[in-house]
This record gives structure tokens, sequence and C-alpha cells, in this order.
């Protein structure tokens, strides 16, 4: 028999008897739960979160959200969202010069490994051109010119009007604007080196190197107007020595950058993000 997989999001306050109404909600409705999580910010009181994916026939879908509302989310004063698996989310990403994070988001998107579309690129730069257009990408210089950012935010806002549901930053090297985030209207996540702010600004590595740090990383995490303070999504380190060059630490950085936004940029895609205050719940 065809199934369809969908996901359901809730975050309410916290009270007794929501896992059970949810639950019984989709079993009378012929739905098979695959997967369920749930947090409950404090043991009395707090937040509740929960995300969970279940089968249910076609037929069985007409009035679902509407149902849903009525019986669970209002009488909860939840905030709830349902949505379709196979109803991939559109990303389109910006950069600059750096491809290494880029590379590995389209290369995964072309294996299937992304649940993704990518819709284009878009970079203050030319030189990733060929390497985007490589994978049968739209590519758009977009360049970012001295005293010239809200022109420039301005021709990257109608580029993306319409285009995506996600916004990544694959070491996009240019700071973006509270109002430029607002008009976009969707989620945006960066990555960056997990220096900051020990090692601001220019020449990271080798003023870590001078330090001698023994571990490196980065930090995936959604971007806000408050510079580098998002909420954190996922982070990842690697161990370094003495011996490491400041190449061998910009190449073992560029490996974890790229290994923890396609994480991050997956979980986002799988609706497995949901933000609490200024943290993010990984389920």
């Amino acid at each position: 028999m065809s199934v369809d997989t969908l996901r359901l999001v809730v975050s309410s306050p916290d009270r007794p008897g929501i896992i059970a109404a949810v639950a019984r909600f989709l079993h009378e409705r012929g739905a098979s739960i695959v997967e369920l999580d749930q947090y409950t910010s404090e043991p009395s009181g707090g937040q509740f979160y929960l995300r969970t994916e279940f089968t249910i026939a076609p037929a069985r879908r007409a009035g679902l959200a509407g149902e849903f509302a009525t019986a669970i989310g209002e009488p909860f004063g939840m905030h709830w969202r349902f949505t379709d698996a196979r109803q991939v989310k559109r990303i389109a990403i910006l950069a600059s010069r750096a491809d290494h994070c880029l590379v590995d988001l389209l290369w995964r998107w072309r294996r299937g490994e992304l649940a993704a579309d990518i819709t284009l690129v878009a970079s203050n730069h030319p030189v990733l051109r060929d390497t985007v257009t490589g994978f049968g990408v739209p590519f758009h210089e977009v360049p970012v010119r001295p005293g010239a950012r809200d022109a420039a935010e301005g021709t990257l806002t109608d580029l993306l009007a319409g285009q995506c549901d996600l916004i990544v930053l694959a070491r996009y090297m240019q700071i973006l604007s509270g109002g430029f985030l607002e008009k976009v209207g969707v989620p945006v996540i960066n990555i960056h080196h997990s220096f900051l702010p020990a090692f601001p600004g220019a020449g990271p590595y080798e003023r870590a190197r001078q330090r001698g740090v023994k571990l490196i990383g980065a930090t995936a995490h959604y971007v806000t107007a408050a510079l580098d303070e998002g909420p954190i999504i996922e982070q990842d380190v690697i161990r370094t020595s003495h011996r490491d060059t400041t190449a061998t630490l910009v190449r073992l950085g560029a490996d974890v950058e790229r290994t923890v936004l396609a994480r991050a940029v997956a979980w986002h895609c799988a609706d497995r993000l949901l933000q609490y205050d200024n943290r993010v719940l990984v389920f």
C-alpha cells in the first residue's frame, strides 16, 4: 500500500498528556509513527518540544492540518507545522573565494546525499563560476564594492526572492545586515572556524599556531543581526600538533568546516532543528 511520510514539529507550554494526545490523534487516522523525539526545558512549567515522523495513507491526509489545529494545536497552545518529506527544501548558497564548503555541498547534492534542491549560488567574486556551472547550478556574481553594501544586498534580495527556503553561507566573507535578513525572510546558516572570538579577523590559523593550540574546529549557526551570536547548530574539533604548519592547520580546519556545515544543513532540511531561546535543539 502506498504511504506518504510526513513530519510534525511542535512547541508548546509543557503539560501532561501532550505525547499521548499526539500519538492518539495520529493512530486514529491510521498513521504509523516512525520516529518520535521530545524535550522539556524544565521538569515543571517549562517549554515542550516534539518532532515526530510518521507514514500515512494519501487518502487520510485530507484535512489533517485543520483537524490537528482543532483537536490538539489550539487546546494545547501549540506552535506546530506539518511537512512532507518528499517536498525537499530549496537552498541558495552564498560563497566568496574559498570553495571547500561549497563544493562539498554540491557534491553531496549531486550524489543524492543531501535531501534538498540547490537552486543557485551567488558570490561576490567570479572565481567559482566554472566550478558551480560544472555541477549544472546557476551562478550569479554580485560584487560588493566599498561603500556599496546596501546596493549589493538589494541585488541579492531580488535574486533570492521566491527561490529558496534556506540560505547557506559557505564561507561567504561579507557581513549581512539585519535589514537583509528581514527581507529574505528565510533561515540563514553560517559556518566559521571555532577560533572566534579568540582569533578574530585576518590570519586566524597563523595566530593560533603561534599560540600553540591543540584543537581546531568549526561552528555552524543560524545567522542573526548580532554578528556571530546566532544559536549554534553543530560544532566539531580535531587535534593538532606542534609539528603542524599553518598550511596544515588550514587544511584540517577546512575538513572540519565541511563536515560541520553539511550536518547542520542536512538536519535543517530534515526538520530536525528547533530553536529554544538562543539554543538549537537537534532531534
